[in-house]
């Protein structure tokens, strides 16, 4: 009996602990990876974004764990050596591979998407952009991964998908995300405007207050987590900060060429004692100034720096054509823009620009007109003066970072209209949280709208059955107890009668 009850105990207690563990144990991660490429006009980056494969309210929840920086130009850079496009991407490519597990390469999708340094391009030239397009995809192709595309996406994709990011990252789809790291980042109305600026185009968008119907091809309509946003959205193609100052300085030649002495121009947007030589050619290649081209009876232009902000802003103003508006309101070019509505994250050269002047302060937004006087203070230093302090910057950069202060002032000023009222609504983001601002992440987040949900990984046994089973296996162990108890605690009555 003793050898009976001791094993029921043990087989009981062997059962419960064997039950428990199983039941308990941490369940497997099951985590989806995706690859984004932003081939944009300057340079490229890779993003890898993961994602648990149990998705919530159909909308994956996304976040970036690696970024790589792919070495020399953009993409479409490459139009006069096409070839060389796709194995650029190549050392990023491998990156990629050894931070995403071996064996999820296969279905880990691979997206490229390029912006307007290639709308450019395929406006300029598009058998060239075609070639660049080809490359690309052939070594996206050769990667272990999923490749699912490799396109131009237009302007208004760029904007849109750079505002889901800003808003997903500071979790005005739902509460969670960042928010309570950035308690100043708060909108009057639900969601955030976003800002972008990058080398040859910038993008507003926003969800406006009224719902106006004055230009259609301007509004997008989304569904995220359950909800509906329409969203104002216009990409300005030519007005990125480097196309910018190529319209500004063929705008500077045309103006000048009268009084033009020995090829050479006076630049109040570079420091002074600052001298560059540009090719007239290169100067009116593109679509963004080839309008504005002339013969001149030189080849090459000799720029001197002259440090100038206040004649620098009014030679930028320029770019904006103010002079007819066909809607209630406008920003530049007669491009309809609704009142501007609540707070706005602005990235990329936004936030590069503003945050090598020191201007990107998030616990208390720097006041317009102290941002004014800080750019104008870096446009008088000499140039002798400014290029040792800043040593480790290219030049090219740090030449133009007088031009660049001075014309995302003028973009948000002249052209959105934005004032000292409401200039501390705009915030400079760089990263929120671990991830980068811009439109990647939220072309990713979008694209997990089509990738279907998976079952989640589950315990062995139901909630119900596991219950059961702890509660048989208990009382199990305690009648086997009780038993054994009575069996060693025999009322004397009992004994007797058993003698």
């Amino acid at each position: 009996i003793l050898l009976i009850l001791g094993f029921l105990s043990t087989l009981a207690v062997i059962a419960l602990i064997a039950v428990a563990v199983t039941q308990n144990k941490p369940l497997p991660k099951n985590i989806k990876y995706g690859i984004v490429l932003d081939a944009g006009s300057s340079h490229t980056n890779l993003y890898v974004y993961e994602w648990p494969a149990e998705k919530e309210n159909d909308t994956g929840v996304v976040q970036q764990v690696e970024v790589c920086k792919v070495e020399g130009p953009g993409i479409s850079g490459y139009a006069h050596a096409t070839e060389k496009a796709g194995p650029s991407l190549a050392q990023c490519l491998r990156q990629a591979e050894e931070v995403i597990p071996s064996k999820q390469h296969q279905e880990t999708p691979v997206y490229l998407g390029a912006t307007a340094g290639m709308r450019l391009l395929s406006l300029e030239n598009k058998s060239a952009a075609d070639k660049v397009l080809s490359s690309v995809e052939k070594t996206l192709r050769s990667a272990p991964f999923n490749f699912q595309g490799a396109r131009i996406i237009s302007g208004q994709e760029e904007g849109a998908y750079g505002w889901i990011t800003i808003n997903y990252l500071l979790g005005n789809f739902k509460q969670s995300g960042w928010t309570k790291l950035l308690h100043s980042l708060k909108s009057i109305s639900e969601t955030s405007g976003a800002l972008d600026l990058g080398g040859a185009s910038t993008q507003i968008t926003f969800v406006p207050n009224e719902d106006s119907r004055e230009s259609p091809e301007n509004l997008l309509y989304f569904r995220l987590y359950g909800k509906d946003y329409l969203v104002y959205t216009h990409s300005f193609l030519c007005y990125g900060k480097d196309q910018a100052l190529q319209q500004k300085l063929a705008e500077d030649l045309q103006a000048s060429t009268s009084t033009l002495d020995n090829s050479s121009l006076l630049d109040p947007c570079f420091h002074q004692g600052y001298q560059r030589t540009i090719d007239i050619s290169d100067l009116f290649k593109n679509p963004c100034t080839s309008a504005k081209k002339k013969q001149f009876p030189f080849r090459q232009l000799y720029i001197q720096g002259e440090g100038d902000y206040q004649k620098c802003r009014r030679n930028i103003q320029k770019l904006f054509d103010k002079t007819h508006c066909p809607y209630s309101s406008c920003s530049f070019n007669g491009i309809y823009l609704p009142p501007l509505q609540g707070d706005f994250g602005a990235f990329s050269a936004f936030y590069f620009v503003m945050n090598f002047l020191n201007l990107t302060s998030e616990e208390s937004p720097v006041p317009l007109d102290k941002v004014t006087s800080a750019i104008e203070s870096f446009c008088a230093r000499p140039w002798h003066e400014v290029k040792p302090a800043y040593h480790q910057i290219k030049e090219k950069y740090l030449s133009e970072y007088c031009f660049s202060g001075a014309y995302i002032l003028s973009l948000l000023e002249n052209g959105y209209e934005f004032t000292e009222k409401n200039w501390q609504r705009i915030h400079f983001l760089g990263k929120i949280g671990s991830s980068d601002a811009g439109w990647t992440l939220g072309y990713m987040l979008n694209l997990t709208n089509m990738i279907p949900a998976e079952e989640p990984a589950l315990p062995p046994l139901s909630h119900g059955s596991y219950v059961g089973l702890m509660v048989l296996c208990s009382l199990v162990l305690v009648a086997v107890i009780l038993f054994a108890w009575l069996l060693f605690h025999k009322p004397k009555c009992l004994q007797k009668g058993i003698v």
